[in-house]
C-alpha cells in the first residue's frame, strides 16, 4: 500500500505534468501577439508595412537560433547601429549621431538599445525608408542591407504570406500526398542515385498510384514550376522558415497553380506521377512517386537534409485532423 506521504510527493509532479503543455502554449501564443503588436506599433509610427518588418524577423530568426524565444530577432551590426569608430558602444542618441551610426530609440526612453525590441524594429524601419517604402523601394532597401538576392527573395514571399493571412502565428503543416488514397515511403534521403551521374538522393519518394493528388506541406510561395531533368515535371516552394520545399516526377498540375501564389497548408498543387529522367514529357521510367525534397538556407548557403521525420510528424497531424 503507497504512503500518504509517498502519494503526496507525486502531486506536485503530476501537476506539473497536466499543467506544462497548456502554460507552453499559452506563452507561446503570447508571444506572437507581443510580435504582432511591436510590428503594428513600427508600422504605425513609420509607414513601414507591418508584414515586411515581421518578414525581416522572421528570416533573421531562423539564421540565429539563440533568438528562438526573443519578441525580436534582427541583430543590426555594431558598426551600422552604433557607427564606425564608436568604440564606446553607448545608447545614447546623441553620440551615436555624431558617429553616424543608424541606431534609433522607438520605445521614447532616449536610448538606442540594441536589444530592446522596438528600438530594434524602429531602426531597421528607419533603414528602409532612407528608400522609401513601395515594393520596389523595399526591395531595394533589402538588397543593400543583405547583398544577396536569395534572401531578398525569402523575406518578400514571406511577407506575401504574412500579408494575406494577417497573422504571424502559421505553424499547420499537412502531409504531401492524400492520406485518402494508398500510399508508402520509407527513409531514401541520401541513398545512391546514378543518372546524370553519380549522386546522393536529396529527398524522400512516396509511392502511390498516378494521378493521386499532391498537397502543399507548408504556408510558402510557388517559386519554381516546370520541367526539370531530374524531377519532370515539379514545383518548388520556398516557406516562412526559410525552407524549400521540392515536389517532383509530377503527372500534372492542378488548375491555376502559377508562380509567384501564395499556398497553404493542404492546397492542391498536381498529382503524382512518374516524369523526369529525359526531355520535357520523358514518363514511366520508374513506378509513380513523388520525390520531396527539404532544402535549408542559413543566410550564406543552402543545403538539402532529411525530410523522412517531418513527414512521419505531419503524417500523424494529417490523420488527426
Amino acid at each position: 500500500m503507497v504512503s500518504k506521504k509517498l502519494l503526496y510527493s507525486f502531486i506536485p509532479l503530476i501537476f506539473i505534468f497536466l499543467t506544462n503543455p497548456v502554460h507552453a502554449a499559452e506563452k507561446q501564443s503570447d508571444i506572437y501577439e507581443q510580435r504582432m503588436a511591436v510590428y503594428k506599433k513600427t508600422e504605425a509610427l513609420t509607414q513601414v508595412p507591418w508584414y515586411y518588418l515581421a518578414a525581416i524577423d522572421q528570416y533573421e530568426r531562423q539564421i540565429q537560433k539563440d533568438k528562438d524565444d526573443h519578441i525580436v530577432s534582427i541583430s543590426i551590426p555594431e558598426e551600422i547601429w552604433y557607427g564606425l569608430g564608436n568604440s564606446t558602444l553607448s545608447k545614447d542618441t546623441i553620440i551615436i549621431d555624431l558617429f553616424n551610426g543608424q541606431g534609433k530609440d522607438g520605445n521614447g526612453d532616449g536610448k538606442a538599445d540594441a536589444e530592446d525590441p522596438e528600438d530594434i524594429l524602429y531602426t531597421i524601419a528607419t533603414i528602409i525608408l532612407q528608400y522609401g517604402i513601395t515594393d520596389d523601394e523595399i526591395r531595394i532597401a533589402l538588397w543593400n542591407y543583405y547583398k544577396r538576392d536569395l534572401t531578398v527573395q525569402t523575406i518578400k514571399n514571406t511577407a506575401k504570406v504574412l500579408k494575406k493571412f494577417q497573422h504571424v502565428n502559421l505553424t499547420d503543416r499537412d502531409f504531401p500526398v492524400s492520406i485518402r488514397h494508398n500510399y508508402s515511403y520509407r527513409s531514401t534521403w541520401g541513398d545512391r542515385r546514378g543518372f546524370g551521374g553519380l549522386r546522393i538522393h536529396e529527398g524522400t519518394d512516396i509511392f502511390a498510384g498516378y494521378g493521386t493528388p499532391v498537397k502543399s506541406t507548408t504556408y510558402g510561395v510557388i517559386e519554381m514550376k516546370g520541367w526539370n531533368l531530374y524531377g519532370g515535371w515539379r514545383i518548388g516552394i520556398r516557406d516562412i522558415f526559410n525552407i524549400y520545399h521540392y515536389y517532383g516526377h509530377l503527372n500534372g498540375y492542378a488548375d491555376n497553380i502559377k508562380v509567384g501564389q501564395v499556398v497553404k497548408p493542404g492546397d492542391e498543387l498536381g498529382s503524382v506521377g512518374s516524369s523526369g529522367y529525359g526531355p520535357p514529357g520523358t514518363s514511366g521510367k520508374f513506378p509513380p512517386h513523388l520525390h520531396y525534397g527539404m532544402y535549408k538556407d542559413n543566410g550564406h548557403s543552402e543545403w538539402s537534409f532529411d525530410p523522412y521525420p517531418y513527414l512521419r510528424k505531419w503524417e500523424r497531424m494529417a490523420k488527426a485532423k
